[in-house]
């Protein structure tokens, strides 16, 4: 039986060769394995933002904040997530997380 891992890595190569729902279907196939499989919430955020399945890709970038809530990488990507998706003060506020966590100033 294949690990979320390696069913992340899966989903990775289908990504790579333009095949963005069969992605999906294995990166949805690691979360069953892993719920809390940070790189497969992260990947499902930026391939269902592709796919304009925008809510799904916002829940999906906020559970990648809740999961590494100390990670400015994490925000900054739900921040570039909502702007992409027409939410702009969610952005605003994602990304002021980022810097905060960052040491930054939040300007």
């Amino acid at each position: 039986m294949s690990t979320a891992m390696e069913l992340y890595d899966e989903a990775t190569k289908l990504k790579g060769a333009g095949k963005l729902d069969e992605a999906v279907g294995k990166l949805q196939e690691s979360l069953a394995l892993d719920p809390t499989h940070v790189l497969t919430h992260s990947a499902l955020g930026v391939i269902l933002q592709r796919l304009g399945r925008l809510d799904e890709a916002i829940a999906h970038a906020t559970k990648v904040c809740e999961l590494e809530p100390k990670d400015p990488f994490s925000f900054t990507q739900l921040s570039v997530i909502c702007q992409r998706c027409g939410k702009i003060p969610e952005a605003e506020a994602a990304m002021a997380q980022a810097h905060a966590l960052q040491g930054g100033h939040g300007h």
